[in-house]
């Protein structure tokens, strides 16, 4: 039988790690396989013992856009946007995949307790596996509204930019909620008052972007720097990219439904806050996260 310590003596030191180290997000693609793991475990059990299954993915979106259709659309006279109902879902695919990729990653720590006493893995797989959970829920949705479009004429209006603003809007809201996540994340460990700032800011997320209503409602009136503010928020841009991608090829707006201003230039500096967020996210949970057995 072989000497398992000449084994070991073959192996170079450089190549061990230090237990505990931890070097943050870069660990979650060495340890992807948990990553896949975590994500197929979310997914799967999302719905155990329900009788209508993944149908709630389609059932709740559904629900939501209903209820703002006849609020906003019938009894608040808006279905004067053309197509007020394509603008009005695209706008609730982008909240909803915010919501959950936010609320779940602000939680994640705390509901994976049990395996963050006992076991050391990155913390921030927890955190990077719910928005990618949030994600893949997400889809269904904009199968819906694709298909929905399509119907309307949407594949002979489409053009490559439109295609590309999906992949940027999806990207900064994905980005963004996982840096909000990680930094909330943290904090929830010892305040669990995070949980409750959280949904007070995913109540104010649906409000505070162009889903129930139109752009040139807030450049009307609001001053000019503080507009800016408010199209450089990264729901807002995101939200603006799926109408630039799904409501306007198969809308005529007219000259006073247009196209928000400085569009691709606001996807970049949102893209940029985006990643900001998460630079500061991860700086924050790395500072914390040594503690985190300890408060669970």
């Amino acid at each position: 039988m072989p000497d398992s310590r000449n084994l070991f003596a073959a192996i170079p030191r450089t190549e061990f790690d230090v237990p505990g180290r931890s070097r943050g997000l870069l660990d979650v693609f060495r340890w992807h396989y948990l990553l896949r793991l975590l994500v197929r475990t979310g997914v799967t059990t999302r719905y155990r013992n329900s009788v209508l299954g993944w149908t709630w993915s389609y059932v709740r979106p559904a629900a939501q856009f209903f209820v703002f259709w006849v609020v906003f659309g019938v009894f608040l006279d808006l279905n004067r946007v053309p197509n007020f109902a394509v603008y009005l879902f695209s706008g609730i695919v982008v909240i909803n995949l915010f919501s959950e990729a936010f609320k779940n990653a602000t939680t994640s720590i705390v509901n994976n307790a049990a395996l963050v006493r006992k076991v050391y893995l990155p913390r921030q797989l927890f955190a990077v596996s719910a928005v990618f959970v949030a994600f893949v829920h997400f889809l269904p949705q904009v199968a819906l509204l694709l298909i929905v479009v399509m119907v309307m004429g949407w594949l002979g209006q489409v053009s490559l930019l439109g295609i590309a603003a999906v992949f940027a809007g999806t990207a900064i809201i994905m980005i963004f909620a996982l840096g909000l996540g990680l930094f909330f994340g943290a904090v929830n460990v010892r305040f669990r008052d995070a949980e409750n700032i959280v949904e007070l800011l995913l109540l104010l997320a649906t409000w505070a972007s162009p889903v129930l209503y139109f752009w040139t409602m807030v450049r009307d009136v609001l001053p000019d720097w503080l507009f800016q503010l408010y199209m450089l928020n990264p729901i807002t841009q995101a939200v603006e990219l799926f109408h630039y991608a799904f409501w306007q090829p198969i809308t005529d707006p007219g000259p006073d439904l247009p196209i928000p201003p400085m569009l691709a230039m606001n996807t970049l500096w949102t893209f940029l806050i985006a990643v900001t967020s998460v630079v500061i996210g991860q700086l924050v949970f790395r500072r914390l996260e040594g503690k985190f057995a300890q408060a669970l």
